[in-house]
């Protein structure tokens, strides 16, 4: 009876860590909307499309590159102290953007914008690191769908503050950059206290498991993947005697699901079991993961494909305008301002639905048809290469919705499913280090790209005597980069093949060991 109710408060702990986890994913969402305040930034302070996608890229730079580091801190230490790391970090970022505004031109440089916009990605990614370490950690045996919640939430922050924004500050482009300020950071302050990492052993305490309990959990686990005395095995998941969820006649509930997700249950045939093994046996964190393949597979999906989503979503601003201003001359800022507004609001609920669909998903296509998360992924390609042909060919600015929800949906399926891929390929001890490695190529793409839209949009723009920038040839002022993209999402569906065979050929080595062990 008292390890019956250990185990319901340890589940109902779970949960709410889950939602703590979500909340703060809210709150690391922000520069996804960007697009609703760069161009009235760069309009009041006389800045260039380039110089604005400089600030946009920093904003993306310090939210990737700050992985590893944040990632090495979650994992040795506490992601409590990461989430901290992230409210300050929002808050100092934010704040002086807003300032810089207030104070109009030459009241603050490029160079300490971007910074200050550096400042913000690099608190985006310390509070979702923690979020989602939390999630991935607490629910082993449905990872796809506990790290669809924050990830999910993290696709919809952006449509969440320009909402709140809209109704509280219509127009005004300062209210906006002080409602980024204060709230981001309040929100991950005051889901702190109840971002708990159950430990299977010990309760509710952030600690990883010794080298020596690994061992030993492997061991039984391989134990369980050759015998055939249960009905039903739960893939990745640790054995009855460390897990919460076993109660205390030794019949384990393993099956049961977080919110209720489908898929939970596998067959108990040998393809089954072999991932179940290899999932949750390896271990591979830091400078080894450059040594692995499947690595290579991950990062170089996840580098053609973000980068392409990026673009679109630090531009779709520069998009409205450029379309707006030759469809319609007599467009007012006002009405310009509310367009860019419903596209930043288009691409967050879009990348939502798509963070969720594919989280949740990827767990159906493993568990129930046998297939690849890389599928997630392809899908995620197939979309981005649709929404490029979409936005070479949309000249109507009434129809660039299909651009911004495709590009949302596509972008949130990719990142949906990209973190899973991660735990399934490295275990799930070092996942914040070895998700910081894999930013690292949104890093490089987003650069490129949103650098050469900005130098395509330059180049195309009439610069004013007042200092005023436009450009007035509609599609023309873009379209050039569009084509790049086009190809980056077809070499994206490409590398999603390549990723499902050298995870077929991995699977199959697995298998053979196992035979060879066996006889």
């Amino acid at each position: 009876m008292v390890a019956s109710e250990e185990v319901t408060t340890h589940k109902k702990t779970r949960i709410i860590s889950v939602v703590a986890a979500t909340a703060i994913a809210l709150a690391c969402g922000t520069n996804y909307a960007y697009s609703a305040w760069a161009p009235q930034f760069a309009d009041k302070l006389l800045l260039s499309a380039t110089q604005s996608n400089v600030i946009g890229t920093a904003a993306n730079l310090g939210m990737y590159a700050a992985g590893i580091p944040m990632g090495i801190i979650t994992d040795r230490k506490s992601p409590r102290i990461t989430a901290i790391i992230g409210m300050f970090a929002l808050l100092v970022g934010y704040y002086p953007i807003k300032l810089a505004y207030d104070r109009g031109p030459g009241g603050m440089s490029v160079g300490l914008i971007s910074f200050c916009s550096f400042l913000s990605g690099v608190g985006s990614c310390a509070a979702f690191q923690a979020a989602l370490k939390t999630a991935t950690l607490n629910w082993p045996t449905h990872r796809g769908t506990a790290a669809a919640c924050p990830t999910a939430a993290f696709g919809l922050s952006a449509f969440f503050y320009t909402v709140i924004a809209g109704l509280a500050f219509p127009g005004d482009t300062s209210g906006l950059l002080m409602l980024l300020s204060l709230s981001t950071s309040f929100l991950v302050m005051v889901s702190i206290p109840f971002l708990i990492v159950v430990d299977h052993q010990k309760g509710t305490t952030y600690a990883a498991l010794p080298t020596s309990e690994r061992s030993r959990r492997d061991s039984n686990l391989l134990h369980r993947t050759k015998s055939n005395s249960s009905k039903y095995k739960a893939t990745a998941v640790p054995p009855p005697e460390i897990t919460d969820e076993t109660d205390p006649s030794g019949s384990s509930t393993e099956t049961s699901s977080l919110l209720s997700a489908p898929g939970d249950i596998v067959d108990d045939d040998d393809a089954a079991s072999t991932k179940t093994c290899h999932s949750h046996c390896i271990d591979v964190t830091g400078l080894a993961l450059l040594y692995k393949p499947d690595f290579w597979q991950i990062w170089i999906v996840l580098g053609l494909l973000s980068g392409v989503g990026l673009m679109t979503i630090n531009n779709i601003g520069h998009d409205v305008q450029a379309l707006w201003a030759h469809f319609d001359p007599s467009a007012s800022k006002d009405f310009i301002a509310h367009r860019q507004l419903l596209h930043v609001s288009i691409l967050s609920i879009s990348s939502f639905c798509g963070r969720l669909s594919s989280g949740i998903g990827s767990d159906i296509i493993v568990k129930r048809l046998h297939h690849s998360r890389f599928w997630c992924a392809a899908i995620s390609a197939t979309i981005f290469s649709v929404a490029q042909i979409c936005a070479i060919r949309i000249s109507n600015p009434n129809f660039l919705w299909v651009v911004s929800s495709l590009t949302g949906l596509a972008y949130g399926a990719l990142f949906g499913v990209c973190p899973v891929l991660v735990v399934d390929a490295f275990g799930p001890d070092g996942f914040a280090v070895n998700w910081g490695f894999m930013t690292l190529a949104p890093v490089v793409s987003g650069n490129v790209y949103n650098l050469f839209y900005g130098a395509a949009y330059d180049s195309n723009s009439v610069v004013e005597p007042d200092g005023q920038r436009g450009c007035e040839l509609g599609l023309g002022c873009y379209r050039t980069a569009y084509f790049v993209t086009l190809v980056s999402s077809v070499a994206g569906i490409g590398a999603c093949f390549w990723g499902m065979w050298g995870e077929r050929q991995r699977n199959r080595r697995v298998l053979e060991e196992m035979e060879h062990r066996e006889a």
